[in-house]
This record gives C-alpha cells, structure tokens and sequence, in this order.
C-alpha cells in the first residue's frame, strides 16, 4: 500500500513536497542513498509515497538547493545523489557566518577563538604531515609587504592559511575553518587595516613556513598562536573603525 506523505500527525501542515524531500534527505544523510547513486524513479516515488510528480519536483528542487542532489538531461540523465565538495560546503558555511556577523550575533573575538581553537593544532599536524608539494604552494603565498597592497595580496594571504589546513591532511579542518576567516578577511581585511599589519603578516608567514619545513610542531602552533594574536588585534581595531 503506498505510503502517505501525511501519515506521521506532525507533518500534517507540512506541504507534501516538504515531507518527500525530508524522507529522501533522511536517507542521503543516513548513507541509505550513495554520492552519485540515482535516486528512485517518479514512477517509484510515487508508487511508495503517493504523491504526484509536480510534488516530486518540488522535492528535487528543495534538495538541489541544500546542494543534496543534481539533476541532469539526456538520455542518461535523471537525478543523482550530489558528490561532496570541500569547496562547495565551505562556502554554504560561509553564507551563514557572513550572515551572522552582519547580524552582529557573532563577535571578532568569537570568530578568533574558533580560528585559534582549529588551526593552531592544524599547524602542528603540518609541520608533521605536509608534502613538498604543499611547502611549495606555502612559498608561493608570499608576497612583499612593501608593495602596493591590492586583492593579489588578500588572495595570497588566504591561501597561506588554506594550504597550512589542506597540509594537516583532514579535510574537516578546511570545512569548517576556512569559511571563518575568509569571512574575517573580507569584512575587516580590505579596508583600515593598521599600519604595519602586512609586514607583520609577512613576518609571521615566513617564520611558520620556516618551522613547518623543518618539521617542528611545537614552534609551529606556537607561531600560528602568536600570528592569530597579532591578527586578532588588528581586526578587532578595525571593528571599532568600521562601526565609528
């Protein structure tokens, strides 16, 4: 007997498309339904929830925009399981820190304290587990504090940080830290930063660089702490300057 998208009371409100994409959310999170396995037919959703196929479409919709499922045209086509991307849930992520600091419900300070709780770890785990490939990509992050500072620099400065992350070798390190301090960078970083705050920026790069090559995890999350003091300060005054 097919079942009814309304048969548990508490989703008696809820709109049918809703209840479908909550059920076959369920089971994409739950493993029930693989990255880049396709999902049941129209035909077999309706036949096991009794709804029509604009609810279906409805429900398909819903989850392609939680970035759940994609669906594609052509003979092959159909609508398949999303494949994750570090990438792709880190700015989803992103959106909802932004959001949250616009809103003020998220201070500078918290924002540090998750930074320095993540990546001074992070830190030494790549002084222990980084490759020559990735203390190239940390060499070519750097850049000269005595040039004109311009969106090269900001984009240097953030993959400094990105590489260290993806060098720890976990890709949850990079999931849920980077969406925080790209958010710092393009809130606070761009405009008013303090005099000196490149070069010390510089300055502490070259000195983590330095002892992640040497292997070195204690000086490591040593330098990354005092590195993230010094950041810490310096957006902190320009908090005050941007709410002046």
């Amino acid at each position: 007997m097919p079942e009814s998208s309304t048969a548990d009371p508490s989703a008696k409100s809820t709109p049918a498309y809703a209840a479908l994409a909550t059920r076959l959310r369920d089971r994409i999170l739950s493993g029930e339904l693989q990255p880049g396995e396709r999902l049941p037919s129209d035909t077999e959703l309706t036949a096991e929830f009794g709804v029509g196929r604009s609810t279906i479409r409805e429900a398909l919709r819903s989850l392609a925009s939680q970035n759940l499922v994609l669906t594609t045209r052509g003979v092959t086509g159909g609508s398949f399981v999303a494949v994750p991307s570090v990438g792709h849930i880190s700015e989803h992520l992103e959106t909802g820190v932004a959001l949250m600091t616009t809103a003020d419900a998220v201070t500078v300070d918290q924002l540090m304290e998750v930074r320095n709780l993540m990546e001074v770890p992070a830190a030494g785990m790549a002084a222990f587990r980084r490759t020559e490939d990735h203390l190239d990509q940390l060499r070519a992050s750097i850049f000269d504090p005595t040039d004109a500072q311009g969106p090269e620099t900001f984009v240097k400065n953030q993959e400094f940080h990105l590489v260290l992350l993806r060098a720890a070798q976990n890709p949850l390190l990079e999931l849920i830290t980077a969406p925080v301090f790209r958010v710092l960078s393009k809130r606070f970083g761009r405009d008013h930063a303090p005099e000196g705050f490149w070069q010390c920026v510089d300055h502490d790069h070259r000195a983590i660089l330095d002892v992640v090559a040497a292997g070195d995890s204690m000086s490591a999350m040593d330098m990354m702490r005092r590195h993230l003091d010094h950041l810490g300060g310096s957006y902190r005054q320009m908090d005050k300057l941007r709410t002046q």
